[in-house]
């Protein structure tokens, strides 16, 4: 598969780069899609020059491989792999929640348990999982903020990234979303106490339970 180039206004390297995050981690440019320098040079008016630096910096995300005679490929992640994912985000978004509970006041998190009550639950109920994603979106970038760590902020995006679709698709498994909404409940119940040692094992266990999930359905899903 290549891509079909779009007409679009020259647009700097660094946002090449937003671009085609985006694009990977939604799955307009699904695994193994090939990505081609002439064809993206011509899409975003730079030149190869810019296209290369921005496929640099996506390999060193994970994003894509640059194969001998091939050129850039979308990667494409294997059962393994992901299992790998999910171990390292286990222990880091963990951590992220931790931090973020000891940085800030326990009632910074008020407005986060009132969107995951009643809102998060009707979304469910009517199948609305774009509502509830973003939601969960809300929830991320929230705890990355009051973490304060760009270090961790930088590895939790990438991890993210590459995950992004996979979140999304878990959440089809009969009954996977209300758990999930139960587990955040449950987080935010422990940050809104100030409790940064029950939300760091609430969110691993939650990260667990995804892991797990993924386990049972993998043939479904990949």
């Amino acid at each position: 598969m290549s891509i079909t180039p779009k007409k679009n206004k020259a647009r700097g390297a660094v946002d090449v780069l937003e671009v085609l995050r985006s694009r990977i981690a939604d799955h307009d440019l699904p695994p193994g899609t090939k990505l081609r320098e002439n064809d993206l040079a011509g899409e975003f008016g730079v030149s190869r020059a810019r296209i290369r630096e921005a496929f640099g910096a996506l390999e060193q995300r994970g994003l894509i491989e640059r194969i001998p005679n091939r050129g850039a490929v979308v990667t494409r992640l294997d059962a393994e792999q992901i299992y790998s994912l999910y171990d390292v985000r286990e222990v880091l978004e963990a951590l992220c929640v931790r931090l973020a509970t000891e940085n800030v006041p326990p009632e910074t998190w008020q407005d986060m348990v009132a969107l995951f009550g009643a809102p998060a639950e009707k979304a469910i109920e009517k199948g609305d999982l774009d509502t509830y994603t973003g939601n969960i979106d809300t929830f991320r970038r929230r705890i990355i903020e009051a973490a304060q760590n760009d270090v961790l902020a930088g590895l939790l995006d990438g991890l993210h990234e590459r995950t992004r679709v996979l979140i999304r698709r878990l959440l089809l498994v009969p009954g996977r979303a209300k758990e999930g909404l139960k587990d955040h409940r449950a987080i935010l119940a422990a940050m809104r106490r100030g409790d940064a040692a029950e939300a760091e094992r609430l969110k691993r266990a939650n990260i667990h339970a995804a892991k797990e999930c993924f386990r049972r359905y993998q043939k479904y899903i990949l």
